[in-house]
């Protein structure tokens, strides 16, 4: 895990380590101080020796400083280090994410990627500043502290070395305690960002609807479940500070006690107690940052073992058998015996023995049934989801021949939850194509009947959108998808029911425009309202995973039950 990680902190490095040497440095300066002083009270004081006090006095003075500059570098440096860190952990997981197909995103919630892209990034950011400076300050501080004061009295020192297995075991037994508690900790982290962001997205519904008061509720239980959690993780972390407390104070009181006897009997001048004491202080005052450390750095570990998750993730579509020299000819598709499942464990298949093929330039109507998977079918083609058996070719090439560049490419797709970005309506439909001309745009808006409306805001085309187009209507929102896939100058389109929240006869202008306009691109509209594909070259009825019936208007009214059933529902609720 640790490998894993530390190639974010290449970039990095020098400052990483810079800043654990300046640390040392700092801790050395210290380290003189009470042996100064020592010499100060017992030589300098003893004497009645002004100068050789000032002479002593400024040494001390010299140390500080120097410790002080140490210690600004050390702060500085691992600032930079763990920053730096944290920036490009940061986004790692972010480029990890674009390239996760539907399959890896659907194993992670949004809210838990972006609390792992947030709060717990922030958590190893902590970790590596710790190491940097308390983790390498303590055990400098611990070693050369124990050398000055053993140097000045070996037997005094045992008192706190006998102190030190006791704080090891104390220290042990609380991590092991509390990480699996962390880890509970985070996971309600997610649950109520989670909650949040539904609330968020879904502001709009909970107000038509007047259920502020039931997303209050959801919101406090779910912010009471992580307050609990945290309780009982902080709850094993606070006995940390008395154990240590207790113990530091009752070596103060010892080695006062048995050095007062050494100091009465001449075995021991006054200024070597104080000394010895200020380095036991500083013993037991590193051993204080190394737990506290300690224990941050597993609630860190908690946090990094979420992160290497999301970057450990194996991507299950790659380009590793593709041809990166293939282009796609043409939207031929063909469909050979392909079943699909969304995962190893499911205990039946998604789709069902497609066979299916599609002409280049033709046009396809898919109806069925919610759950009838009809989504599933269309997301194979530009493998967003891998097929499970069979085999899908477009152009006359399977699909895993082509790059994902390639494929992705030649085809256009309007998915059912229409995505709009913050900024300008002409930036939102540039993503179908970076490089359109203005007149380019304005081609593909009227294809989606999109620019009448569009004129009709003051700004036009620099319209400024709210965050997922929160200032459109529905329909509108549609129609700028469509126009943004067809700027994409695709081989294939999809349209996954891209036209339910516009008007019959905006859907019927849209539909003609594509006939006249796209008579060489391969369509395949999934649609609800039959009149959406009525006049499709051929409709697929989907059932179950399973192709039920193919055919045109006309035939599948006289072959297909339910298809039938659909188009005289539909056509009694014209009438």
């Amino acid at each position: 895990m640790i490998r894993e990680i530390a190639k974010y902190m290449y970039k990095y490095r020098w400052y990483a380590v810079l800043a654990p040497l300046c640390v040392a440095g700092e801790v050395l300066f210290e380290i003189l101080i009470p042996r100064l002083m020592a010499a100060i009270v017992d030589v300098g004081i003893a004497n009645t020796d002004l100068d050789y006090v000032l002479r002593t006095g400024g040494l001390m003075v010299l140390a500080a400083v120097c410790a002080l500059i140490l210690g600004l570098l050390a702060v500085r440096f691992s600032s930079k280090a763990s920053m730096g860190f944290g920036a490009e952990l940061r986004r790692g997981i972010f480029y990890k994410i674009q390239d996760f197909s539907f399959k890896n995103i659907d194993r992670f919630s949004v809210a838990s990627l972006v609390t792992r892209l947030t709060a717990d990034v922030s958590n190893c950011e902590r970790a590596s500043m710790l190491l940097m400076r308390m983790l390498t300050r303590s055990p400098v501080m611990l070693v050369s502290a124990t050398l000055m004061a053993a140097s000045i009295n070996g037997e005094l020192v045992w008192v706190f070395l006998v102190a030190i297995p006791v704080l090891a075991v104390a220290l042990g037994l609380l991590i092991t305690l509390s990480f699996p508690r962390f880890m509970r900790m985070l996971r309600k982290y997610d649950r109520m960002n989670a909650t949040v962001q539904e609330n968020l997205a879904a502001i709009r519904v909970v107000k038509s609807f007047v259920r502020e008061g039931y997303e209050r509720e959801k919101f406090d239980r779910a912010t009471e479940e992580l307050v609990d959690t945290s309780i009982q993780a902080e709850g094993i972390i606070v006995f940390n500070w008395p154990i240590l407390n207790i113990t530091m104070y009752s070596c103060i009181v010892a080695i006062l006690w048995f050095g007062s006897q050494l100091t009465i009997g001449g075995q021991m001048l006054t200024g070597e107690l104080l000394s010895f004491v200020g380095y036991v202080t500083q013993i037991l005052t590193s051993l204080m940052m190394l737990s506290m450390g300690l224990i941050g750095i597993v609630t860190s570990k908690a946090s990094l073992e979420r992160i290497i998750e999301v970057l450990g993730e194996k991507v299950d579509i790659t380009d590793e058998q593709a041809d990166p020299a293939l282009t796609v000819p043409d939207g031929g598709i063909e469909f050979r015996h392909v079943s699909f499942r969304y995962s190893g464990e499911a205990k039946e298949d998604t789709l069902k023995d497609i066979n299916l093929s599609i002409r280049p330039g033709e046009t396809i109507g898919i109806i069925g049934g919610t759950g009838s998977a009809k989504t599933t079918l269309v997301q194979l083609i530009p493998r967003l989801y891998e097929v499970s058996e069979g085999e899908l070719r477009v152009g006359g090439h399977d699909v895993r021949d082509y790059t994902l560049d390639a494929l992705r490419g030649a085809v256009s797709m309007v998915l059912q939850k229409n995505v709009l970005f913050s900024g300008t309506i002409e930036e939102n439909l540039r993503w179908g194509d970076p490089n359109a001309t203005h007149e380019q745009i304005v081609e593909a808006a009227k294809k989606a009947q999109a620019d009448a409306f569009i004129t009709s805001f003051p700004d036009g085309y620099n319209t400024v959108l709210g965050q997922g187009g929160v200032n459109l209507s529905g329909g509108q929102k549609q129609r700028l998808c469509i126009a943004r896939a067809l700027l994409a100058h695709p081989k294939i389109l999809i349209l996954d029911d891209s036209t339910s929240a516009v008007d019959t006869a905006t859907d019927a202008k849209i539909r003609e425009a594509f006939q006249s306009e796209l008579g060489h691109v391969t369509t395949l509209i999934i649609a609800q309202r039959i009149t959406s594909v009525m006049d499709a070259d051929r409709i697929v009825v989907l059932d179950d995973g399973r192709i039920d019936g193919v055919g045109s208007n006309e035939e599948l009214l006289r072959t297909n039950a339910i298809y039938r059933d659909v188009y005289e529902s539909q056509q009694k609720g014209v009438a």
